[in-house]
């Protein structure tokens, strides 16, 4: 199998070392400095590898102008209208990173915990592991240490690990009092000694500008508090959860579904144009994307998941970087699971989780 190599390093033990000198599979001049991972919120693997329903699309309870949607996402191949929803998906990374869970060719990528919602699957990301008292999406401290808490308290990384995210549970998730990681949540100000005229903008934004403030904060929000900071601070590990796909999907909006995904691939564009002109992060910066849990594959399922909605363990993973034979949409038969991404952000960084 062409991709064995590269699978064996993502997803098991070996070491980071050995990794690095095999020719056959990396480019010695490049090896990861930097690590972006970006989660999308509750985003279906059947969007990112089919591109819109043919079924949602056309349903006026889920899609109510469903003129305006096809117009913007619909074709008549599923190669046309996975390119037309997220075209950095499919013009960059599947030219020059790697994209599992296309469950058409039996590649899988699935949650291992039993719940398949946010809070159970976001640790399960971040501290490789599943927990059954870890149920619900309540506000409660997660008492295993994370990926970004082990990496911040290493001398070359301290300071340098931030996360931005939309969803502001995330500062129990990911416990931010006994980790001390930076972590810029929800309608939280970003709070500069030395504010920078967009950081000064957006923190008026988000104070006299939004009058019905959620649990989520907008996304595009949340990529603006990153955007200005990463700049001015140049960390090394950087989170950035969106979470509007998920809040659009509950809400039965599948237009707004689609939309907000499309928006993602803009921001996930931005965000690797700029590290790919700029010096310090330029071809030594992996991004790993994906998301928490999948969605109902039933069509009068998919606005819901959970551990009784069949497919919502079901999920998916794009990841690029120097690290990384350019294989694009992974067909071989696979099984790969969240919790393996930890220990991987680990091995990129040459540690061990």
């Amino acid at each position: 199998m062409k991709n064995t190599l590269v699978s064996v390093f993502l997803f098991a033990a070996i070491p980071f070392s050995s990794y690095k000198q095999d020719k056959a599979s990396i480019d010695p001049r490049y090896i990861t400095r930097n690590v972006f991972i970006i989660t999308i919120d509750g985003f279906r693997w059947q969007e990112i590898f089919n591109g819109a329903d043919s079924f949602l699309v056309n349903d006026e309870n889920y899609t109510p102008d469903t003129g305006i949607v096809k117009a913007l996402y619909w074709a008549s191949t599923a190669e046309e209208r996975r390119k037309k929803l997220m075209p950095f998906f499919w013009s960059v990374i599947n030219t020059k990173g790697q994209l599992y869970g296309n469950r058409f060719f039996n590649n899988k990528v699935n949650v291992a915990n039993a719940y398949a919602i946010s809070y159970p699957g976001y640790h399960e990301i971040f501290t490789g592991n599943t927990d059954l008292t870890i149920s619900s999406n309540a506000k409660n401290p997660d008492p295993h240490v994370n990926i970004l808490e082990y990496l911040n308290s290493k001398d070359c990384l301290r300071g340098r690990v931030v996360a931005f995210t939309s969803w502001d549970v995330f500062p129990y998730i990911l416990n931010e009092k006994r980790s001390g990681l930076l972590i810029n949540s929800g309608y939280e100000n970003v709070n500069e000694a030395q504010p920078t005229p967009g950081q000064v903008l957006l923190n008026r934004v988000q104070d006299e500008a939004i009058y019905d403030k959620t649990a989520t904060r907008f996304d595009q929000l949340t990529f603006l508090a990153a955007k200005e900071y990463i700049p001015q601070h140049h960390p090394r590990v950087v989170y950035l959860g969106l979470g509007e796909t998920d809040e659009f999907a509950h809400q039965g909006r599948y237009d707004l579904y689609l939309d907000q995904a499309n928006q993602a691939d803009k921001m996930i564009a931005e965000l690797w144009h700029w590290v790919q002109t700029t010096p310090d992060y330029k071809d030594n910066t992996t991004f790993i994307i994906t998301t928490d849990h999948g969605r109902g594959s039933k069509e009068n399922k998919w606005s819901s998941h959970g551990e009784s909605i069949k497919g919502s363990s079901q999920t998916w993973l794009a990841i690029m970087g120097p690290n990384f034979l350019p294989l694009g949409e992974v067909k071989e038969d696979q099984q790969l699971y969240q919790q393996q991404i930890a220990q991987t952000i680990a091995h990129l960084l040459g540690e061990e989780f």
